[in-house]
């Protein structure tokens, strides 16, 4: 059964650390809670939190904020090459990796390490080395927050894009999704390790998922800083998506720029490159500011507000759009 509080800190769940009260809040363990309590609330503004990673609080919030809180990892069939596992939005992302890697099932070996719940890796399609998580879902089971009735949201219907979903674009805040299912591999596993630090890392190590994994989490815990010692919410910033007519401008100006030729169309560039080449790695204001090691990470430094963080960002975005008249979009949802 859920309990409700009133006036609670979100301090405890948010990867930022910053300190916002949410008038009501309920821990929720099951569909039928989770019906429950959106129920009893019908009347009033309702947010739904997984791990806190990707969010960026700047007040208070005067609503309903609910914790996803379900457990649960579940292999519901097989056959030779594949596995369909289902898992509940509360699990934490880093733990459902490694439970497929003790169980030897292949295809998110990449994405270890990425902070947050598995509810909400879907809404943001996370990605990292080489690796989108559109590529292992096989589907999403959510709830209709108006009709409170359950639907299953095929790969295709999710509508996945870059670091975006149907959730996060036409059915923004209409539905919570309660559980994924995975299609992942069994052996042989086709890895992914052409990224470059990757690439580098593994030329002698053995081709596995797990050491896949391994080089993965090697490479994120020495570039980002962990959220419990200093605030943080991984990449703010997507990497932007250039026409080829932008990007040849960008690249008669800086020929150095890294690129990933995304189509005929469509050229992507690194945001952290045009940050750092602006010369704000590492810059502070404050209690707040740009990481030393990776420019795409800003960090609270302590007793920082949502809103200087905010104010950081916005900085950013103004310096990058004047000197390369590029326009730096937030990966982090800002609330």
């Amino acid at each position: 059964m859920f309990k409700t509080e009133e006036n609670v800190s979100l301090l405890p769940y948010n990867t930022f650390g910053i300190k916002a009260k949410s008038k009501y809040f309920a821990k929720v363990h099951s569909n039928q809670e989770l019906i429950e309590v959106l129920t009893q609330f019908k009347s009033t503004p309702t947010r739904i939190l997984g791990g806190g990673s990707n969010i960026l609080l700047t007040q208070d919030f005067e609503g309903l904020t609910v914790l996803l809180s379900s457990k649960g990892i579940a292999i519901v069939s097989e056959n030779e090459t594949h596995a369909l596992v289902t898992v509940q939005a509360g699990e934490v992302w880093h733990d459902f990796v490694l439970w497929a890697l003790t169980n030897n099932l292949g295809g998110i070996e990449n994405l270890a390490l990425i902070p947050g719940s598995v509810g909400a890796a879907p809404l943001q399609n996370i990605g990292a080395y080489g690796i989108e998580l559109e590529s292992v879902v096989e589907s999403c089971q959510t709830l209709n927050r108006k009709s409170l009735q359950l639907h299953d949201f095929s790969n295709k219907e999710c509508q996945f894009g870059y670091r975006t979903s149907v959730f996060k674009t036409q059915l923004k805040d209409q539905h919570i999704i309660t559980q994924v299912t995975f299609r992942l591999q069994k052996t042989p596993h086709t890895l992914e390790c052409s990224y470059g630090a990757v690439a580098q890392l593994m030329e002698e190590k053995p081709k596995t998922i797990q050491s896949v994994a391994e080089t993965v989490i090697e490479i994120r815990q020495s570039k980002l800083p962990d959220p419990k010692i200093l605030g943080n919410s991984g990449s703010f910033f997507k990497n932007p998506e250039l026409s080829n007519a932008q990007f040849k401008t960008l690249q008669t100006r800086h020929p150095e720029v890294p690129h990933y030729v995304m189509n005929t169309s469509q050229v992507k560039i690194p945001a952290g490159w045009l940050i750092e080449t602006a010369g704000l790695k590492g810059y502070r204001k404050g209690p707040v500011g740009v990481h030393e090691k990776q420019a795409l990470v800003l960090v609270n430094y302590g007793k920082a507000t949502g809103k200087e963080i905010l104010q950081l960002s916005q900085y950013i975005q103004n310096q990058i759009k004047t000197r390369f008249n590029i326009a730096l979009e937030p990966e982090v949802n800002i609330l």
